[in-house]
């Protein structure tokens, strides 16, 4: 079965278990989103609405909030000695396809998901990595400002003592592969310009 849906102002054709790369949508990593506008419905029976098809949705994970290869925007007038170079990277948010529903019925992972919310944090909890720098005096900063790090990365950040945007401007590719290994990043700090994003956030708060 597959669906097309209308997100971002595009649409996409899916199925159960794809990944997909939309423009950006609100929430954290783990959270479940809810795309409501299906244009088509695909399977043993067609289904296209008008412009939406009544009761069908589909329901997908957020797996990264990330942003998309750079782009360059390139300005140019004749005779005029106008030339303008921009470089542009989109924020976009990776999604795994959940379950395509229809008749108005609600995603099963939802309910799962909050049964087994108080298990869960107490198994985090209860596994807390252990300090592996020591945190800077004074006040911690905002580490949610880099692209990609919400409330629970952010305290993931400070239980391995990275308190500041200093901190993170300051990594070594040894301090990168310490944290990829206890956080399994596989990379993610390099594929997202952490130190980049950092060392701007850190002259800012100069």
């Amino acid at each position: 079965m597959f669906a097309v849906i209308s997100t971002g102002g595009k649409q996409y054709k899916v199925s159960q278990g794809d990944l997909l790369d939309v423009e950006k949508l609100d929430g954290e990593v783990g959270d479940q989103v809810v795309l409501d506008k299906v244009l088509m419905l695909g399977g043993s029976e067609t289904l296209i609405g008008t412009p939406f098809v009544e009761g069908a949705s589909v329901a997908a994970e957020i797996i990264k909030q990330t942003r998309a290869a750079k782009i360059i925007v390139f300005k140019k007038k004749r005779r005029k000695n106008y030339r303008r170079k921009k470089g542009h990277r989109q924020y976009i948010t990776v999604l795994k396809i959940a379950d395509i529903l229809t008749d108005g019925a609600k995603p099963k992972a939802a309910k799962a998901a909050k049964k087994e919310a108080p298990a869960k944090t107490a198994k985090t909890e209860a596994a807390a990595p252990a300090a592996l720098f020591k945190a800077p005096e004074g006040e911690a900063d905002d580490l949610k400002k880099i692209s990609g790090v919400g409330p629970v990365l952010e305290k993931k950040l400070n239980e391995l003592g990275i308190t500041t945007f200093a901190q993170v401007a300051a990594f070594t590719k040894e301090d990168i592969d310490k944290v990829d290994d206890a956080l399994s990043f596989k990379g993610r700090i390099e594929r997202d310009n952490w130190l980049e994003q950092a060392s701007k956030l850190a002259a800012e708060n100069k």
